[in-house]
């Protein structure tokens, strides 16, 4: 392998979220210590996950069926729907074994520096959702960012005209930082805490 063909190798891992140059360039030298059948084994994973998982129908987390786990149980609380930035952030929390209701991804937050409003988020399909459920409380669990925040106080006032309980996570999570990197007591406090907004 040429020195160029190794750097597109770095550029290629370190344009993953949280991987930097030089964890890209471990990672790159471990893909290249591999067996072949290793090699072959963690391409294949990769490429199955890639074909098999899509977008959930109704929440718009990642399932392998049109509509999630999450989406279908009946053991999950109906009323109360979770609003969410990414599918990543369901994960994370799930994880605290906190929260028993349905949850709705917007894919994204309002940022007008990177042109993203209202309508490039999934806002009018959760409106929908709570016009045709039995929705009592919906939870707002946007990143405490000024993106996250903007998001909220948009949402907040979009679903007052619904005369449902508006409420948002609430202190555990630093300010400025994510869901993702949040461990699972501190997110599983800011939830149980959460304020009516």
């Amino acid at each position: 392998m040429s020195e160029n063909q190794f750097q597109k190798l770095v550029s290629s891992f370190s344009s993953l979220p949280g991987i930097g140059k030089k964890s890209a360039t471990r990672i790159a030298f471990h893909m290249l210590r591999m067996d072949h059948s290793s090699f072959q084994h963690w391409i294949q994973s990769i490429s199955e996950a890639r074909e098999s998982l899509q977008f959930c129908q109704v929440c718009g987390s990642l399932t392998e069926e049109p509509i999630c786990d999450i989406c279908t149980s009946e053991k999950r609380d109906a009323s109360i729907i979770c609003v969410v930035e990414q599918p990543e952030d369901i994960f994370f929390i799930e994880n605290t074994k906190e929260y028993f209701g349905k949850y709705h991804v917007l894919n994204g937050a309002i940022s007008p520096l990177d042109g993203i409003g209202p309508d490039q988020l999934r806002i009018k399909e959760l409106l929908k959702r709570i016009e045709q459920s039995s929705v009592t409380e919906v939870l707002i669990a946007t990143n405490p960012t000024l993106e996250g925040d903007a998001t909220a106080s948009y949402l907040s006032n979009l679903i007052k005209a619904y005369h449902i309980k508006v409420s948002r996570i609430a202190h555990g999570i630093t300010i400025g930082g994510t869901i993702e990197y949040s461990d699972q007591y501190t997110l599983g406090k800011a939830i149980k805490s959460r304020l009516t907004i």
